[in-house]
């Protein structure tokens, strides 16, 4: 599966965000192709279960856009919602029964055949791996999905999923402010077993960007914005590129509405910082040296 190099996530595109119209959704949505991103992050519950279908009225009025873009969306979480008056409390359900529901309401929600990748949302203390093999062999053969992951799984979780059915994707908090990917064995894991491992709040969800007295974040910016002069680059772009230049291949899914920001992301391809710039970073994050 071929994904672009970064993702759009679009959590707040809708209701969770900037309540985009149709018509927002359109332009950014060819925006992003025309800059070459061309993969788009979802969940069923963005919005409380609104944005898949907001997105989707886009690709029904305009068909010849889907074999531009990947759709990527997530299953499992279920809130408690208007949208959903049968949840009672907010849980998990990764059943057999639910993903092939999930499935088929994505389906229609987006106005589309297949989905190209589908991620179980979160880690579920129920889960049966059986279970959830059965429901992802039954969706590949039918042609409904392409491509099958995770998100949130910790590596025990994945060499469970794995052992009934080939993990290809782990979607994964990872940034300078979140580094136990890096650490806990999670990464390695992905180069050892050719997962693809996506990074979801690769800026630590803007902070590392905010005015703060943070005397992590401080250190890190100050690092970056060093290493933005060197490469005429800016800040937000030198902190992507450091997840980027990973062996293990991270893909960031930035969580941003605004077209500018997902261009200025793109440049982040471009830039090989060198290894001793790399561990400038680390070290600005942990606050010391490697041991």
């Amino acid at each position: 599966m071929k994904y672009s190099n970064v993702i759009a996530g679009t959590m707040k595109w809708g209701l969770w965000g900037s309540k985009f119209s149709s018509a927002a959704y359109e332009q950014i949505i060819r925006d992003c192709i025309a800059i070459g991103v061309t993969s788009f992050d979802h969940a069923d519950i963005y919005g409380n279960y609104t944005t898949e279908e907001e997105f989707g009225r886009v690709l029904k009025q305009n068909p010849s856009l889907r074999n531009q873009i990947q759709l990527i969306t997530k299953c499992g979480i279920q809130m408690v919602s208007p949208n959903r008056p049968q949840h009672k409390i907010k849980s998990y359900d990764t059943s057999y029964a639910h993903i092939i529901e999930s499935v088929e309401t994505s389906l229609e929600n987006f106005s589309t055949d297949y989905i190209d990748c589908l991620l179980i949302h979160r880690p579920d203390q129920l889960l049966n791996a059986y279970e959830v093999a059965k429901a992802f062999t039954q969706l590949k053969q039918q042609g409904k999905v392409l491509h099958f992951g995770v998100s949130n799984f910790k590596r025990w979780q994945v060499d469970l999923l794995n052992s009934r059915f080939p993990v290809e994707v782990n979607q994964l908090e990872c940034s300078l402010l979140q580094l136990n990917p890096f650490v806990d064995g999670t990464l390695d894991q992905c180069q050892q077993n050719h997962i693809i491992p996506m990074a979801w709040s690769p800026l630590g969800g803007g902070n590392l960007l905010a005015e703060t007295d943070d005397e992590q974040t401080k250190r890190i910016l100050a690092v970056a914005n060093f290493l933005a002069d060197k490469y005429n680059s800016s800040a937000d772009v030198i902190l992507l590129s450091w997840l980027i230049s990973h062996p293990s291949g991270i893909i960031p899914v930035l969580g941003t509405s605004k077209i500018e920001r997902i261009k200025a992301a793109t440049a982040a391809t471009q830039i090989k910082l060198e290894r001793e710039e790399w561990f400038m970073l680390w070290r600005a994050s942990t606050g010391k040296e490697v041991a």
